[in-house]
């Protein structure tokens, strides 16, 4: 199950730009593509434009010329969605273009060679090179390749290629395909063999646009399973999955050529194709209350890429010469309409485990916080040391110091209010969580109760703080009246959490007052703090 999300992100779009082949050369076809990497910016110039046409401008993520290399586009802008992957996300990866743009060289590329090796190859040494270096967590990696081809879907790794795949879908994890073959992988060479196997069996066919032209979408997706022993001493499970997705090629039909089941082929692709391109409409257009994912098998197994549970990118691959201008433009139309679409990913873990995750860094960011209240307080009074005047009774106050004190006691109510409120919101989402069982939603309450009961204090200890330090020292005795006079009568009780993350020593630096839990004092959760 995942956690919820927290904010939402826009699929990553970046385009890339082929250099001419000498096919094109040779016929003596125009480049009207221009690429400014440092703008990010493609332009697109009609070789049939009317005399002042301006050219076409789309501004990407990011943009590769003809001269980039592969490992600039794995290092800028693969390499830190494998690593989410790592950590529980999920991730997407396709290349949509025009047949012979270059969408295969990109995903794959050449394998044997270091410099030309694509996205696969050098997401696998990736996740391979991750897993060996990792010090307390243990690792699972399982492989599963298919292909759409013609609306029906294909176990690539599978004996009998005849059987047909059905699609699920599980309220939890989202669509899957039932009976799909998993191959648990131990290494960078293990999965490079699962790949292999499957491309053998992949269907690709000769066109005019490609020799070498896939006629199928293929899908490569290695699911990362990492546990982890807590500071509770058991065992917390992420898993995050890739899909790495290399589409058939965009174009018109009478563009392919070729004989017999090519028509065919590409009225198919085309329709998939189509299909993805109105869901990314409709979810780019707020008005759409429908998604149409059911439309193909692509969209309904890109579904959580698209506006779900995933960090996405796509590679937009375009040709540069004259004559794939209506194809080219079409891309780039295509994917300024994908950079728009908004993904909700979050971590893929068990329930228990995201709270306990939640409250390790809100541990963390309220240690932070109160490290800045105390920078503040010392900042607080060397100020005032250094800057004082005399009133007409002859005590001494700082200038400006009342002031600066109310701002900061008003945040630090503002401050306090949240966290309250938030954490009675996280209580009430407890309670309706039935997917909990009572003893663990029992726990958690009981957490959640203590947290609240440690900030009523904290908010007692700072208004008692604030009475104290706004007070002159000389007139103390005599202002602060019997309610104050109690609490200095009274020790006053300060008490933190035992939690692993504030179990170190802990001070609070003020003028008032200082706790130093040691080990010659034995901590029992509370100190006296005399007023």
């Amino acid at each position: 199950m995942a956690s919820r999300p927290k904010t939402s992100e826009a699929l990553k779009v970046v385009a890339r730009c082929r250099p001419m082949n000498r096919k094109e050369e040779a016929a003596g076809y125009e480049r009207i593509l221009e690429m400014d990497v440092k703008l990010g910016q493609v332009t697109l110039r009609n070789p049939k434009a009317a005399p002042g046409e301006l050219a076409k401008t789309f501004t990407f993520d990011a943009v590769y010329d003809a001269s980039s290399k592969q490992a600039d586009l794995y290092d800028e802008t693969v390499r830190p969605l494998i690593d989410s992957v790592l950590q529980g996300f999920n991730g997407t990866i396709f290349a949509y273009g025009q047949t012979g743009t270059g969408k295969t060289y990109t995903m794959q590329g050449a394998w044997t060679d270091s410099e030309k090796r694509g996205i696969v190859p050098n997401s696998f040494e990736h996740v391979f090179t991750h897993i060996s270096r990792s010090q307390n967590q243990q690792y699972l990696v399982r492989a599963s390749y298919l292909e759409i081809y013609q609306e029906e879907i294909r176990d690539l790794l599978a004996k009998d290629q005849t059987k047909k795949l059905e699609l699920k879908e599980n309220p939890e994890t989202g669509v899957y395909i039932k009976d799909l073959s998993s191959f648990v992988t131990k290494n960078v060479k293990e999965i490079e063999h699962v790949m292999n196997l499957g491309n053998q069996t992949r269907s690709v066919a000769s066109t005019n646009m490609n020799e070498y032209s896939s006629r199928s979408h293929a899908i490569f997706v290695i699911t990362v399973e990492c546990s982890e022993t807590g500071l509770d001493g058991e065992d917390h499970i992420r898993v995050g999955k890739l899909n790495l997705v290399d589409l058939a090629g965009s174009e018109r039909q009478s563009k392919m050529g070729g004989p017999g089941e090519r028509p065919k082929e590409a009225s198919k692709i085309n329709l998939s194709l189509s299909a993805l391109g109105n869901v990314i409409s409709a979810l780019v257009d707020g008005k759409s209350t429908h998604i149409p994912y059911r439309d193909s098998k692509l969209t309904r197994l890109l579904q959580d890429s698209l506006g779900g549970n995933a960090k996405t990118i796509m590679v937009a691959t375009l040709g540069p010469a004259s004559h794939s201008y209506e194809e080219s433009l079409s891309t780039l139309r295509f994917a300024n309409r994908a950079k728009n679409i908004k993904n909700k990913p979050r971590v893929n873990e068990d329930p228990k485990d995201t709270l306990l995750r939640e409250f390790q860094e809100e541990i963390i960011r309220l240690k932070a916080q109160l490290e800045k209240r105390g920078m503040l307080s010392k900042k607080r009074r060397r100020n005032s040391r250094r800057k004082k005047v005399v009133d007409g009774e002859g005590n001494t106050e700082a200038e400006g110091e009342e002031d600066n004190d109310d701002g900061l006691e008003k945040n630090m109510e503002n401050y306090l209010k949240e966290q309250k409120e938030r954490l009675e919101e996280e209580k009430a989402a407890i309670q309706d969580d039935h997917s909990l069982v009572s003893e663990e939603k029992q726990k958690l309450l009981e957490e959640k109760e203590k947290m609240i009961e440690d900030l009523r204090k904290e908010q007692e200890a700072t208004e008692l703080l604030a009475i104290r330090y706004k007070t002159p020292p000389r007139a103390r005795p005599r202002e602060l009246g019997p309610a104050a006079e109690s609490h200095r009568a009274k020790p006053q009780q300060l008490k933190f959490p035992q939690d692993q993350g504030l179990g170190e020593c802990l001070q609070l630096e003020c003028s008032l007052v200082r706790v130093v839990p040691c080990e010659a004092i034995p901590f029992r959760g509370d100190v006296n703090c005399a007023m």
